[in-house]
């Protein structure tokens, strides 16, 4: 069996197409692992976490770009950074970072390491939301 060209133009068509057709069907069943602070370790750096816990402590960094909250699940507390981005998406949805001081909240964001200290980035404007 000879493979032209016009033969491996046609594999390599119907293999991509198999491939986007699986990730279209796979990618809503794909949901971010929920973890608790204590649990927490190096080797889940880049990964993309779930944490509900309550945030203790609102700051803002010197050029005032940047915020870290203070987040503790019972198990655990860490900080969690918002950049810029972040808050101007939070900004337009109405929402201020001091309205979540005290209030218990979902967060979702990624693992990072910064100083030999574990710490969360905010995935988005959305994956902080009150839940009470």
């Amino acid at each position: 069996m000879d493979i032209t060209d016009d033969k491996l133009l046609r594999i390599a068509l119907v293999t991509s197409l198999i491939g986007l057709i699986g990730l279209i069907i796979f990618t809503p069943s794909i949901e971010v692992k929920e973890v608790k602070i204590k649990d927490i370790t190096r080797a889940m750096i880049d990964e993309e976490v779930s944490i509900d816990c309550v945030v203790s402590d609102v700051k803002s960094s010197k050029s005032g770009s940047s915020y870290f909250l203070t987040i503790n699940d019972g198990t655990g507390q860490m900080p969690l950074i918002i950049f810029e981005s972040q808050i101007a998406q939070m900004q337009s949805n109405k929402l201020e970072i001091e309205d979540f001081k005290d209030k218990k909240v979902n967060v979702v964001g990624k693992i990072t390491e910064y100083n030999n200290e574990m710490e969360i980035v905010l995935s988005s404007g959305d994956s902080l939301k009150i839940i009470s």
